[in-house]
């Protein structure tokens, strides 16, 4: 079964710290992120002002179920507090990985 990569886009809010938001990040990852069934990786990239969350999952089955997990996350609401919503993507692209060096 090929993976899964999802790449949403954002901004973080103004007045928000780009060492403030990576603690949140980190607090994230190691707390829900990782915990995820069927994630190979996940990094966090950026260009400019634009922020990416690059995670690759085993099945599109895995990704929704994480999916509908974080709203079970009790810290999404803190680390959503960092993203200005109106510069976030709407559809979150997926992408089929057809090979894997």
């Amino acid at each position: 079964m090929p993976h899964i990569l999802e790449m949403p886009s954002f901004n973080l809010k103004k007045g928000i710290s780009e060492a403030d938001f990576l603690l949140a990040h980190e607090k994230f990852n190691r707390e829900f992120m990782s915990k995820q069934k069927g994630l190979v990786s996940h990094k966090l990239i950026r260009d400019g002002d634009k922020w990416f969350e690059i995670a690759i999952w085993d099945s599109i089955e895995s990704k929704e179920k994480a999916y509908t997990d974080i709203y079970k996350y009790d810290g999404i609401e803190e680390y959503m507090s960092f993203i200005d919503q109106d510069g976030t993507d709407d559809d979150i692209p997926l992408y089929t990985v057809v090979k894997t060096y």
